[in-house]
């Protein structure tokens, strides 16, 4: 029998309230979770509104499956968000009023050891949000070459010591292969010279791994883009993030695509004259200091919005 896993949502108040323009509109929410933003955009939508959530995760597709049934204006998919342009032909949609996503690891995927998230609690090495394809972090660790691991603890996780910690890691794998998340937080720790206050040494090596495991930031920057071109005029993309890479490429995603068709330098050309097709919503948006109190989990989520213009 599964246990159940609480998870509180982030931002749920204001993700909500920045994607949904139209009541009646057509939105999805790319990272439906336990569904806790799915849940109030219902609420928020009339009969005529509709909603399609997705995710990797196979737990995740079982709620929103029970949500499916509760609710005719809600559908579920099981998949990954960057498939999200996929979901409206089969519907005859022209596209979206809204897109949400949420990313990183739900408190239900780190508090659940079998999932193999969490350097706390011992479980089986996996790390994958869907767990019925792809290669595992065991799998990985165990065939990656030690110049790659180097690469991806340094990138994905801004490890100071990536190659002390990845030369570890390959001389432990060569005595006995690592296949629990103990044993690699073991590893990693007794690697890391200098423990951050605050932190544990291994949280930056599962944070790299997790990622590439799952093509995290790969898929981050295909939707951007895709998910900007599926939004109808009016639009909103609005996207919670919880850790340094992930936001600087959402900022700069948006940045770039609300900057619009500028002409070359040099060439005179009216403000009015250019081209823009979207515009970023206010500054990024962070949780308040009683919704942190509350959920130390969120500390470190930003928010950003975007919007497609109507060229009326």
């Amino acid at each position: 029998m599964t246990a159940e896993y609480s998870h509180v949502t982030v931002l749920l108040q204001e993700a909500v309230d920045a994607l949904i323009g139209d009541d009646s509109g057509i939105y999805l929410d790319g990272t439906f979770g336990r569904g806790g933003h799915s849940e109030l955009i219902l609420n928020a939508l009339s009969d005529r509104g509709r909603l399609i959530g997705v995710d990797k995760d196979p737990v995740a597709v079982s709620v929103g499956q029970a949500l499916e049934k509760r609710d005719s204006r809600f559908e579920m998919e099981h998949a990954s968000f960057i498939e999200l342009g996929s979901f409206l032909a089969p519907r005859d949609l022209a596209g979206y009023h809204g897109v949400l996503v949420d990313l990183g690891v739900s408190s239900p995927q780190l508090d659940d050891a079998g999932r193999g998230f969490s350097f706390m609690n011992d479980g089986p090495l996996d790390m994958r949000m869907d767990t019925s394809s792809g290669v595992s972090a065991a799998q990985w660790v165990a065939d990656v070459e030690e110049s790659e691991l180097v690469r991806v603890l340094r990138e994905y996780g801004e490890e100071r010591f990536a190659k002390r910690i990845a030369r570890a890691i390959v001389e432990a794998r060569e005595e006995q292969e690592i296949t629990t998340t103990k044993r690699l937080a073991t590893i990693v720790s007794e690697a890391n010279p200098a423990w951050e206050k605050h932190k544990h040494p291994a949280t930056r090596a599962f944070q790299a791994i997790r990622i590439e495991v799952n093509q995290e930031l790969a898929d981050l920057e295909l939707f951007l883009d895709r998910a900007a071109n599926a939004l109808l005029p009016g639009g909103r993309l609005v996207v919670i993030s919880f850790h340094s890479l992930e936001d600087r490429m959402v900022k700069r995603a948006m940045k770039r695509m609300a900057k619009g068709d500028e002409p070359p330098p040099g060439v005179p050309v009216l403000e009015s004259q250019i081209k823009r097709t979207f515009r970023v919503m206010s500054k990024a948006i962070k949780p308040s200091d009683n919704e942190i109190e509350q959920n130390p989990r969120a500390r470190s989520a930003v928010m950003r919005i975007l919007e497609k213009l109507s060229h009326d």
